[in-house]
């Protein structure tokens, strides 16, 4: 991977996310159906991020615990069901392909920066741990043993109760929408 483009992705990812959702405050048209649907699907990868944060301690350890065990990005993971739960909730196809095109152009080479990074901090440990947990889609059998649990105060620490109030004002936006027609 070009490492300069895995920078400029890194550094872009937050405005360009920013500028999809007001082309989605824009462009969304919801209804009652797959408003239900979506926001289950988004609810869910809100639940993942939730439980993912909870067993993160950013530079300190390597997380292997929860979801970790299944997948090496649980929080991206969670963060591509809540998009594609919202897409699917606004009801515009577009919207859904725009936000396809910005996960894997932006977000897949992040998720590659990430994991250089993880193995520069964490060595032999990270280098163990990604041969066997696969990168992104979740294997079906727990691949790492650890004793560790989730814990209140790193979901906290790792502000996460923002994906929640984001995920929130989504879902209450689309609801207004719907009632004003």
């Amino acid at each position: 991977m070009d490492k300069g483009y895995a920078a400029w992705a890194a550094r872009w990812r937050v405005p360009l996310g920013f500028a999809l959702g007001i082309a989605y405050l824009i462009f969304s048209r919801p209804t009652v159906q797959p408003l239900v649907a979506g926001g289950t699907v988004a609810l869910i990868g809100l639940a993942l991020r939730a439980f993912a944060a909870g067993y993160l301690e950013k530079n300190q350890r390597l997380a292997t615990g929860g979801p970790y065990a299944y997948t090496r990005n649980p929080l991206y993971l969670g963060s591509f069901l809540m998009g594609s739960g919202f897409t699917l909730a606004g009801g515009s196809w577009p919207l859904a392909v725009a936000f396809l095109v910005l996960f894997l152009l932006v977000y897949w080479p992040v998720m590659r920066r990430e994991e250089d990074f993880l193995r520069r901090r964490f060595g032999e440990l990270f280098s163990r741990y990604a041969e066997t947990v696969p990168l992104f889609l979740p294997s079906r059998r727990r691949k790492v043993a650890s004793g560790d649990r989730f814990r209140w105060e790193r979901y906290r620490r790792n502000r996460e109760y923002e994906a929640a109030l984001g995920y929130a004002a989504g879902t209450a936006f689309l609801v207004l929408k719907i009632t004003l027609g």
